[in-house]
């Protein structure tokens, strides 16, 4: 398996608010950027062939990429869905079950700031439309690695009972808040029945790349399109795995120390 593009989104909008506007992209640019992908000659593929393969099960197309989003904005049902319908593109979507609207009533509560989320009536038509893989993204949008033993539970635990309540199937795919983990968050991903856990890392994935741990690129408001354009190609980022480094252990050592302070330091909310 060459490098696999796992490309990272979170809103599609033309105005959305200011907190995720740096990780957000407009419809139009969105559009070009699957034009880019199709005139690169790369496969779109369900992120759950991407797993199956990681498990040694069919292999992929040679050049083979996947479409998650993460959070579960609004703008994914009347904007993203479409354009991936008329295209005929699969993608995943995770999940935070906390920010989500209920039938009738106010969000169970998460740590997201205000932004239109997607309902559970919505969530559930796209599961049963097809086509789009719903996966879980925490909670509250947390970050786990800075979290007890037992405080895993509602985030990890509970986020999976919710889905799996709604969809009335079993949801495997987990994406990490911020893209934070670790060697205990992913142990109790795994002993809760999330068989595969997407990071980011900004990197390629790859044939080797850590089922738990699977690399993703960010595409931002300030993606240019000749980076977008090189990451089809394959060019201009690292190919996962490689070895967790010095500076990312300090960094969740120091956030684990403010959170225990209580006073939690980290990423843009939606990262």
């Amino acid at each position: 398996m060459s490098a696999v593009p796992v490309f990272l989104y979170h809103s599609v909008a033309d105005d959305p608010p200011s907190w995720i506007a740096p990780f957000t992209v407009s419809p139009r640019a969105f559009a070009e950027q699957l034009d880019r992908i199709a005139d690169s000659g790369l496969t779109v593929v369900p992120l759950h062939r991407l797993v199956a393969a990681l498990h040694g099960g069919p292999r992929l197309p040679p050049r083979a990429a996947v479409l998650t989003f993460d959070d579960g904005f609004e703008d994914f049902f009347w904007t993203v869905a479409p354009q991936l319908a008329d295209r005929g593109l699969p993608a995943a979507l995770f999940v935070t079950t906390g920010a989500v609207h209920p039938p009738g009533g106010a969000p169970e509560g998460s740590l997201l700031p205000p932004a239109p989320m997607l309902s559970w009536r919505q969530i559930a038509d796209l599961d049963v439309l097809g086509g789009v893989e719903i996966g879980g993204h925490s909670r509250t949008h947390a970050q786990l690695d800075t979290l007890s033993w037992s405080a895993l539970d509602a985030e990890i635990g509970y986020c999976k009972r919710q889905l799996e309540e709604v969809l009335g199937h079993e949801v495997e795919s987990f994406a990490y808040p911020h893209g934070y983990s670790s060697a205990v968050v992913r142990r109790r991903l795994r002993e809760y029945g999330w068989t595969s856990g997407c990071a980011v890392r900004e990197a390629f994935s790859s044939g080797a790349d850590d089922l738990l741990r699977i690399a993703r690129l960010t595409v931002r408001a300030d993606t240019a399109p000749e980076v977008f354009h090189r990451w089809t190609l394959g060019q201009g980022a690292r190919v996962a795995p490689y070895p967790e480094s010095v500076r990312t252990r300090a960094w969740r050592g120091y956030r684990r120390l403010r959170a225990g302070l209580g006073r939690p330091v980290g990423g843009p909310a939606g990262a």
